[in-house]
């Protein structure tokens, strides 16, 4: 028997111990963890509205103009020229926002769980301190990896487009079909080589926060902990988001029924030829109830999986580096935190 301070044994872990104690990590340190996330998905959120809220002040006139049109109508350039700048705005803010709140959930679960594996109390103020102070090398580790998986991707469909524009230059009548079916099957193709290479370096973020690591040192680290128990690491990262995805989906399921109700009861007031306005305070009810439910699923879509990500690159160490002596020595010495 291995010895256990926290939630896991210290020794080769198997799917029941890993999965046991990313739901062990998540009840005993959940108030960290969703402290984290809220503080995270919540700032994102509200930036993206306070961005959303200006940009359509800025653009209110022209969007009603352009809304007021008839069928047989085109918009003028100078209303939806501003229309696609102030939304366009919007995105980028929001994918920068939930870049760095993504980051932030990566970096404070193995965080959390360098505590949690051996036992000791971890609070909010620490946690988030030492998420923070590694936050950049995770955004350079995630945004380094979902580079190098989408490349073949991405030459798949590069390809795939230069062969559209290639083939309606010309008069054939096969060329769009035949344009789709080299996509997909240059998709397909593609798609196992950034699967492998997904998973080669899903134990990046860990190493960062783990050992310090910046980006290239982690995917390095990350390539050769997976070396040899890539179809293991593959098929345990599959369950957890699946289980992520079903918890995601049912806990939307009240918030999505509470924000029809109030889409209902909103469109109830609503006259008989309403501005945009109007429409936007009617549906207000319904479109907050869904901003909560994808916030709270979100929280544990984006913990889960990285708890049980965490906890792999903690097992793939105790195999091949015998880990475990070391950390159930640690486990013995007082908690020592650090910003």
């Amino acid at each position: 028997m291995f010895p256990k301070p926290g939630v896991i044994p210290l020794g080769p872990l198997r799917l029941g111990d890993v999965l046991g104690g990313a739901f062990a990590t998540f009840g005993r340190y959940g108030k960290q963890l969703l402290g984290v996330g809220a503080a995270a998905y919540g700032g994102a959120l509200a930036v993206v509205v306070v961005s959303a809220v200006i940009a359509y002040s800025a653009v209110a006139d022209h969007l009603d103009r352009v809304l007021s049109l008839g069928s047989d109508e085109n918009p003028r350039t100078e209303d939806w020229v501003p229309l696609v700048i102030a939304f366009g705005s919007v995105a980028v803010v929001g994918l920068i926002a939930a870049v760095i709140s993504t980051a932030m959930m990566y970096t404070a679960v193995p965080a959390v769980l360098q505590e949690a594996v051996l036992g000791r109390p971890a609070t909010f103020s620490a946690v988030w301190r030492r998420a923070w102070a590694r936050m950049p090398a995770v955004i350079g580790t995630v945004l380094l990896t979902w580079l190098i998986a989408l490349v073949p991707l991405l030459l798949a469909w590069a390809g795939f487009l230069a062969f559209v524009i290639g083939m309606l230059s010309m008069d054939g009548g096969s060329g769009p079909v035949v344009a789709i079916l080299i996509g997909v099957v240059g998709a397909l193709a593609t798609a196992p080589l950034a699967t492998w290479l997904w998973v080669k370096f899903s134990l990046a973020p860990s190493a960062v926060v783990f050992e310090n690591q910046g980006p290239i040192a982690a995917m390095r680290r990350s390539s050769r902990l997976v070396r040899g128990d890539w179809w293991r690491i593959f098929g345990i990262t599959l369950l957890a988001g699946a289980i992520a995805m079903v918890a995601s989906y049912l806990i939307q399921i009240p918030f999505s029924f509470l924000g029809m109700f109030s889409g209902v009861l909103g469109s109830m007031n609503l006259g008989d030829d309403p501005n945009p306005a109007s429409v936007i305070v009617a549906m207000s009810g319904y479109v907050v109830s869904i901003l909560v439910g994808q916030l709270v699923s979100q929280m544990v879509v984006a913990t889960f999986p990285p708890l049980v990500a965490g906890l792999l690159y903690v097992d793939r160490r105790i195999r091949t580096e015998n880990l475990g002596p070391v950390l159930a020595e640690a486990a013995a010495m007082p908690p020592q935190y650090s910003a």
